[in-house]
């Protein structure tokens, strides 16, 4: 079933959250239905957590994870991250990480099982991903485009990709995934 939310004025519910198989964090200062839409679906199923990263309420343009963890940029208050820790599954671990392209949720997109991520990703960062959302990781561009998590989103079922992705590599990149993907827009873009 689909439903229909915005954060303040945007339809752009993916900036302001991050929905996994084990959690759903949402930012601070949206409206009463914002919330409801999160917490009237999910809440039987996975935590719906408020929180804010770096003091900021774009909590999904900013983080990146999966069943097994969550990753979060180095400017992540202590206090943020406490929180993270105690509202989220003891089984899901929380880690910050010292890298550059600090929106993480932009340049790396994820499941259960696999990780595209921005070819000029540190090492460091790279390993961080395998380890704590215990994924194989590739670098890879999608349409052309370095910023994989903003062109791309799938799950452990499936995906979409950019709509100006060719044929042969959404091909490639399902091959790679081993999820079924199709190319698309949602929200005009």
């Amino acid at each position: 079933m689909a439903v229909r939310c915005a954060f303040e004025n945007s339809d752009e519910i993916g900036v302001f959250s991050a929905l996994t198989n084990a959690y759903c964090l949402v930012g601070i200062g949206g409206s009463e239905n914002f919330y409801s839409v999160f917490e009237s679906e999910l809440i039987d199923h996975v935590p719906v957590i408020h929180s804010t990263i770096s003091g900021c309420r774009f909590v999904g343009r900013t983080t990146v994870g999966n069943k097994r963890g969550l990753l979060v940029p180095n400017t992540t208050t202590d206090q943020e991250l406490g929180h993270l820790r105690n509202s989220l599954p003891d089984s899901v671990v929380v880690q910050r990480v010292e890298e550059r392209l600090s929106a993480l949720g932009n340049v790396v997109a994820c499941n259960d099982h696999v990780a595209l991520v921005h070819p000029d990703i540190d090492r460091e960062t790279e390993d961080c991903i395998a380890d704590v959302l215990g994924v194989e990781v590739f670098r890879q561009t999608v349409a052309g485009q370095a910023l994989v998590g903003s062109y791309c989103k799938f799950t452990n079922q499936g995906g979409m990709v950019h709509p100006r992705t060719s044929v042969e590599d959404i091909e490639e990149l399902s091959s790679l995934l081993q999820v079924p993907l199709v190319a698309g827009t949602i929200n005009r873009g």
